[in-house]
C-alpha cells in the first residue's frame, strides 16, 4: 500500500513557517497584505475566496476582499487592478478565476503589476521561471513540489509525467520540475487529450501527476509499481449516499491506484491545503521585498 502524501500537515509546516515571517516582518512595521477580487456568485469561488480570507486571518496577513457583482464591465474591472497596483497595503492581487461571461481573463492578468502578481499567472512571472530566473511561482505548482520534498521523493534524474497542460498547473509544474537545482533536474513528459499511449507513457513515470480534470481517469495500469502518484484534480461526482447528493474526487481512482503506487496524495486533503499555503507564503516574499528596500 501507498503512503500518504497528507497536504494537510505539510501546509501545516508552511504556514507555521510563513506565520514566523509574518512575525519578523511586523517588528519591521510591515505588514503583509493579500487583496482578493471576486466576481458574480460562483459558490466555489465564494467558498476558495472565503478558505484564502480565513488562512490569512491565522497568519498574520491583511487580507481585503473585493467583492462585485457578475454585470461589473471589464474597464471597471481593470481599474480595480489599477487602484490595487498603486495600494501600499497591498502586497498580492488575485482575481478569482473563473470570471463571468464577457470579461478577458488575460488582458486582466496583464493588468496586474507582476510584482504583487501572487497567483504567478503574468507572463513576466512565467517568462522568468523558465529561464531559472527569481520570480513568484503559480501556487499548485509551488505546492506540488513542497509535497514532494515533504514526502522525501527525490526528483533528481527521475521521470516525470504530467498529465494536463493548464497554464495553471500541467505546463508551470513540468517547467520547475525540468529546472536545474535541487527541486528539479527531472526528465519531464507533458501529457494531453492528443497524446497516443497515454496509459503506457505514463507506466514510465517515477513521479505522475494528475491534472486533467477528468474523475478517476489514472487507473492502476497508468501507474508504474512504487511510483508517487500527485493528484491535482477536483471533482464532483454525483454520490446519493452522500447527504449533499455528491462527493469529491479526484483525477485518480485513490482505492486502486494506492495498491499500486508507493505514494500518493488525496482527495481532498492533498494538493488543495497547499495551495492556499503558498498563495500565503507568495504574499509574505512581496512584503518582504518591499521591506528590503
Amino acid at each position: 500500500m501507498a503512503e500518504i502524501i497528507d497536504g494537510k500537515k505539510c501546509a501545516a509546516g508552511i504556514r507555521a513557517e510563513v506565520a514566523r515571517r509574518v512575525e519578523a516582518l511586523s517588528s519591521k512595521g510591515v505588514t503583509p497584505g493579500l487583496a482578493a477580487v471576486l466576481i458574480g456568485d460562483d459558490p466555489a469561488s465564494r467558498y476558495y475566496v472565503r478558505s484564502k480570507e480565513k488562512a490569512c486571518g491565522e497568519v498574520g496577513i491583511y487580507s481585503e476582499v473585493i467583492r462585485r457583482d457578475a454585470g461589473t464591465s471589464q474597464s471597471e474591472l481593470l481599474q480595480l487592478v489599477d487602484d490595487l497596483n498603486a495600494n501600499p497595503k497591498i502586497d498580492g492581487i488575485l482575481v478569482q478565476s473563473p470570471l463571468p461571461e464577457g470579461l478577458d481573463e488575460t488582458e486582466v492578468t496583464l493588468r496586474i503589476d507582476p510584482g504583487k502578481d501572487v497567483d504567478g499567472f503574468h507572463p513576466y512571472n512565467i517568462g522568468a521561471l523558465s529561464l531559472g530566473l527569481p520570480a513568484l511561482a503559480p501556487c499548485t505548482p509551488a505546492g506540488i513540489i513542497e509535497m514532494l520534498i515533504f514526502a522525501k521523493v527525490d526528483t533528481q534524474g527521475k521521470e516525470v509525467v504530467v498529465v494536463g497542460r493548464s497554464n495553471i498547473v500541467g505546463r508551470p509544474v513540468a517547467g520547475l520540475l525540468s529546472l536545474k537545482g535541487p527541486r528539479g533536474n527531472a526528465t519531464v513528459t507533458l501529457c494531453h487529450s492528443r497524446t497516443k499511449n497515454i496509459e503506457s507513457v505514463c507506466r514510465r513515470a517515477d513521479i505522475l501527476i494528475a491534472a486533467i480534470g477528468r474523475p478517476e481517469f489514472i487507473t492502476a495500469e497508468f501507474v508504474k509499481p512504487g511510483a508517487a502518484v500527485i493528484d491535482v484534480g477536483v471533482n464532483r461526482v454525483e454520490d446519493s449516499s452522500r447527504k449533499s447528493g455528491y462527493r469529491l474526487t479526484g483525477d485518480v481512482d485513490f482505492d486502486a491506484v494506492e495498491k499500486v503506487a508507493g505514494y500518493i496524495s488525496p482527495v481532498p486533503g492533498g494538493v488543495g491545503p497547499m495551495t492556499i499555503a503558498m498563495l500565503l507564503s507568495n504574499t509574505v516574499t512581496i512584503a518582504e521585498h518591499r521591506a528590503s528596500k
